[in-house]
């Protein structure tokens, strides 16, 4: 090393000075030896003491505003594929469902007991449905469902691809087993406007479904799996397909179906006409409606902040715990 504290150095072969770096810049030379200069806190109990105290003081009033928002969320959950079956269909659902001559219509009452303000969101929910079972999530072909009859290689929408040797726009078991049932609310014998309009993302409906892609073929075939399309309606502008196609992860869920966009006070009563099409009987599945309002948060889930309550008490419990610790035996 020189006097002057300049770079390493050792002698040649031939008695001249050679730089250990061998002519590297001295950053890279630092970065390549790990010799960077590096933050290394001591953690002493000190410091661990009073970070975990500082993380349950931050967590736990954050979690309790969560659950707060999460509460003055109004929601009305209402099952009615058990209500809406004949009483001579009871021990036969499965017929009852499949017969299309039998009328399918059904009536509900909804009290509300707490003001809803608008926005309101109607939402229908299936239980024990895998929307995400691995063959169903890969019958469809994105491809069609953005150009249409232009795309030919269909071979993913197994086994829903061709009907009658003619291709099927939009193809595969997802768009085959559309969401069929309808809602319709009337409160003081007047109905209640729904707003069916901007219920699919935007992304979705600007840049996965093709503005001129029209249905063709579509639940033409013997065995109809759900709802049907309007071929008059591009895919872009047929929202409940949009909604639908986006796969839910969980066996339990709930698709956005519309909106309420007027205020519903509490003691109303709404009376819900409905039309049961949807089989949900032969795989055991639930439907039930659901009518939301939101807050800054969302929806009604009370999980995120019971997990920052939670997270919050245990960090605040193991801090006590160090600094118990620390007292009988200090460092």
């Amino acid at each position: 090393m020189d006097a002057d504290g300049g770079s390493a150095s050792a002698v040649g072969i031939e008695g001249r000075p050679v730089s250990l770096h061998s002519g590297q810049p001295r950053a890279l030379y630092q970065f390549t030896q790990q010799n960077l200069p590096a933050c290394k806190p001591v953690l002493t109990p000190g410091w661990v003491i009073a970070t975990f105290l500082l993380i349950g003081a931050i967590f736990i009033p954050v979690g309790f505003v969560s659950l707060h928002a999460s509460q003055n969320v109004v929601e009305i959950v209402v099952r009615y594929d058990a209500e809406c079956i004949p009483e001579e269909y009871q021990s036969n659902k499965v017929a009852y469902i499949r017969d299309s001559s039998i009328p399918k219509n059904c009536t509900r009452y909804l009290k509300v007991h707490k003001h809803m303000k608008a926005p309101i969101y109607v939402y229908y929910q299936l239980d024990n449905f895998y929307q995400n079972h691995r063959r169903y999530v890969k019958s469809r072909s994105d491809q069609q469902l953005l150009h249409g009859l232009k795309y030919n290689e269909t071979s993913s929408c197994k086994p829903e691809q061709l009907n009658n040797g003619l291709p099927i726009v939009p193809c595969g078991l997802i768009a085959w087993s559309l969401f069929n049932d309808t809602f319709n609310f009337v409160r003081r014998s007047e109905e209640m406007k729904i707003n069916r309009k901007n219920i699919a993302w935007k992304s979705d409906r600007d840049h996965k479904f093709g503005k001129e892609v029209y249905p063709f073929n579509f639940q033409n075939g013997t065995l109809i799996g759900g709802g049907k399309l309007d071929p008059r309606i591009p895919l872009s502008d047929q929202e409940d397909l949009i909604v639908w196609m986006r796969t839910a992860a969980l066996p339990s869920f709930r698709k956005l179906y519309g909106r309420i966009e007027e205020d519903i006070e509490a003691d109303d009563v709404i009376v819900v006409h409905l039309s049961n099409n949807y089989n949900t009987y032969s795989f055991g599945g639930k439907k039930k409606l659901v009518l939301s309002t939101s807050s800054w948060l969302g929806g009604k889930n009370n999980f995120l902040g019971i997990a920052y309550i939670f997270v919050g008490s245990s960090c605040i419990l193991t801090s006590f715990v160090f600094m118990l610790l620390h007292v009988k035996n200090p460092r």
